[in-house]
């Protein structure tokens, strides 16, 4: 029995010591698949800004009660399939001011709408054909005094008065996912000023071109010039401009030739509070014979997201 007892216990040292010495072999995980790319690629981006100043009735350091707000909307669905793609935007700005004395100002104003297909023919060039729109949402005023010395404002501008419609043919080039360069020496462009008689008391007998008891312009021999740019040049600072040249055969000199500009600088404060500085030049030769620009600061909230994820260069 003392025989028997001995050699169970050496037979379990000897397990036990085996047990020690043996590495233990853990698996492996699988390696997690890359989530697939969307069919559509989506981002969108938004923005609130509010400001205010509040003075009591006795308050000796001057100035006027005023409240201010601004809004920016902007979004874009791509999508990749083999040589063809499909690129859309909708691209929205509106700011205004309510000031004692003066009442309602319009500040910033636009909407803008593009689609567009395109065909490679190499690893940066494209063949594309694309619709947009330019126009703005509100009515807007030329604020001035009349022959007695009184305060007027005179309307100059509505919903799709004016309108921009623009179909282009040609080639686009993007060297970087951030800017692309479209050039189409075939842009047809439809203007529409609706209800053109209500601006000629401040704009005269051919409000944006359009002539006397007519709603449109439509423009066939015509070219165009796109460039966007949308690049982060910081973690929290985004930089977004884009160049419209439009250029009509018929009247083919550097005076004539419409020039906008819309460019916006984005930083982030922290993760929903955002400073942002906006301007537009605009050269419309039908419009004014001088250079136009609206320019806006302002501090408030932004969101943006989107469903896919950039690339590691």
């Amino acid at each position: 029995m003392k025989q028997l007892f001995l050699t169970a216990l050496a037979a379990l040292a000897l397990a036990t010591a085996q047990a020690q010495t043996t590495p233990t072999i853990i698996p492996e995980p699988a390696p997690t698949a890359p989530a697939p790319d969307p069919l559509w690629r989506k981002t969108l981006k938004t923005g609130l800004g509010l400001n205010e100043s509040l003075l009591s009735s006795n308050w000796r350091g001057g100035g006027v009660n005023t409240i201010g707000f601004n809004a920016l909307f902007n979004t874009r669905a791509n999508r990749k399939l083999g040589p063809h793609s499909f690129d859309n935007e909708a691209d929205f700005l509106f700011a205004f001011s309510q000031t004692k004395g003066l009442g309602y100002r319009k500040g910033q104003d636009r909407l803008y709408l593009d689609t567009k297909y395109g065909r490679a023919i190499s690893s940066q060039w494209d063949m594309f054909l694309s619709l947009n729109l330019l126009s703005q949402f509100a009515p807007g005023y030329k604020y001035d005094t009349d022959a007695a010395g009184l305060d007027r404002a005179r309307l100059t501008s509505d919903f799709f008065a004016p309108a921009f419609i623009t179909a282009a043919y040609g080639f686009e080039y993007h060297p970087a996912t951030y800017f692309h360069l479209r050039l189409a020496p075939f842009a047809p462009r439809l203007t529409v000023v609706n209800r053109a008689d209500r601006f000629v008391a401040a704009l005269g007998d051919t409000p944006y071109g359009v002539n006397p008891g007519h709603s449109t312009r439509f423009e066939v021999l015509a070219a165009q010039i796109l460039a966007e740019l949308d690049k982060n040049i910081s973690p929290n600072v985004n930089l977004k401009a884009r160049y419209l040249l439009f250029a009509n055969y018929k009247n083919l000199n550097f005076q004539e030739i419409d020039h906008r500009l819309d460019v916006g600088l984005t930083a982030k404060v922290g993760k929903y509070v955002n400073v942002a500085l906006n301007g537009i030049a605009l050269y419309d030769y039908d419009q004014d014979h001088g250079v136009q620009f609206s320019q806006g600061l302002t501090i408030g909230i932004a969101y943006a997201v989107q469903n896919f994820v950039e690339a590691k260069k």
